[in-house]
């Protein structure tokens, strides 16, 4: 029996979406992205690669703001 994992599955889409032409996206087709990517954020987010990424990003922000600050 195959499953398939929802947010790999949204991740795929995602990438397809985004490799589209801007010219040739419409406006509900811009929405219809960000609502995709949103539930992407939420499958997402809880899990142990979730974390890593907000880590990831913590520290970024963090070296930012030190690089930047007085």
């Amino acid at each position: 029996m195959l499953t398939i994992n929802v947010a790999i599955l949204l991740a795929v889409i995602i990438v397809v979406r985004l490799r589209r032409r801007t010219q040739a996206r419409s406006r509900f087709d811009e929405k219809l992205t960000v609502v995709i990517v949103l539930v992407f954020g939420v499958l997402v987010a809880p899990t142990s690669f979730g974390h890593w990424i907000l880590n990831a990003v913590g520290q970024l922000a963090r070296s930012v703001s030190h690089v930047g600050g007085p």
